[in-house]
């Protein structure tokens, strides 16, 4: 059964305090208060068309503002259920209380709990600094400081070191509504027919940090927030990969594009996107109606 820990100690901040261990401690107790919901398959709500809430979502975002708050009184904080809280710090954090909300819904074990800090040095530039991702079901915690790597569970993770496209494991995602309106399908399509295979798990956060890991070679969606990628990218970029837009140029946080790999195959995954983006020698969908005969 989940018990609120005891109030966090606040201390001055500084450019170089170590985040992650009240991060992880955070996205533990937030994990821990999750599994109850998850197990007794709480009862569903609607944001949107296909939109998925539950109470797991608001009860877990309110523990880590809570939390963040107490730790950090002044810091801005952006959440998926909440919205923004803008106090005018230089520090800002990304937090997705419930990551794979439609998996947590029909009792599909792949979703997580995803934050990520970042640290504005200057009107213009802004640097995510920290980052964790703690996924209750396997009691995996993912964490990344800047310039210090990344790790699971405390051992030093990397990303694979396939070279070769033909021979990659990626993985993607689509959005739970306006599915119509994504061309994300053509990707799927093509991506698949020129490696081992491609993934659909349905939490961006956890695709990340597989290819940060080494499971994974690659990953790719569109139209991700800044909640779902913030402490992905940083952790993959730490485990030394690399992420960018679909066209090469610098992932930002509000590019909607994300594209993320082992960086050995990334010249190649641009090439591959480049030609699909302009219609050139795209394999045919399969007629099924050939299929039936």
């Amino acid at each position: 059964m989940y018990r609120a820990a005891s109030p966090v100690r606040i201390m001055p901040t500084s450019v170089h305090e170590d985040f992650v261990p009240t991060m992880a401690a955070i996205a533990r107790e937030a994990g821990a208060l999750l599994m109850p919901y998850f197990h007794q398959r709480i009862k569903i709500e609607y944001k949107g068309d296909a939109d998925l809430v539950t109470a797991a979502d608001r009860a877990s975002e309110k523990l880590i503002r809570e939390r963040l708050s107490a730790r950090w009184p002044g810091h801005d904080i952006l959440g998926e259920e909440q919205g923004l809280t803008d106090q005018g710090s230089d520090y800002r954090w990304y937090v997705d209380p419930l990551d794979g909300t439609t998996n947590f819904a029909h009792g599909f074990p792949v979703f997580c709990v995803s934050m990520a800090v970042e640290h504005r040095r200057s009107a213009e530039q802004a640097q995510r600094i920290a980052a964790v991702i703690y996924d209750p079901t396997r009691d995996e915690l993912f964490s990344a400081a800047e310039g210090k790597g990344a790790q699971l569970n405390g051992e030093t993770i990397h990303v694979s070191r396939t070279a070769k496209l033909k021979e990659c494991l990626l993985a993607t995602g689509f959005p739970s509504h306006k599915r119509h309106k994504n061309p994300n399908i053509y990707f799927y399509h093509q991506i698949t027919l020129r490696t081992h295979g491609v993934r659909r798990a349905g939490s961006a956060a956890l695709d990340l940090c597989n290819v940060a890991c080494g499971r994974f070679d690659g990953f790719w969606e569109f139209n991700l927030n800044p909640w779902d990628t913030a402490a992905g990218a940083l952790i993959v970029e730490e485990a030394g990969g690399q992420v960018t837009r679909f066209d090469g140029s610098p992932f930002e946080l509000n590019s909607r594009e994300t594209l993320a790999s082992n960086g050995l195959i990334h010249d190649a995954l641009l090439q591959e996107f480049k030609e699909i983006f302009a219609g050139r020698d795209l394999e045919p969908l399969p007629d099924l109606r050939a299929y039936k005969r």
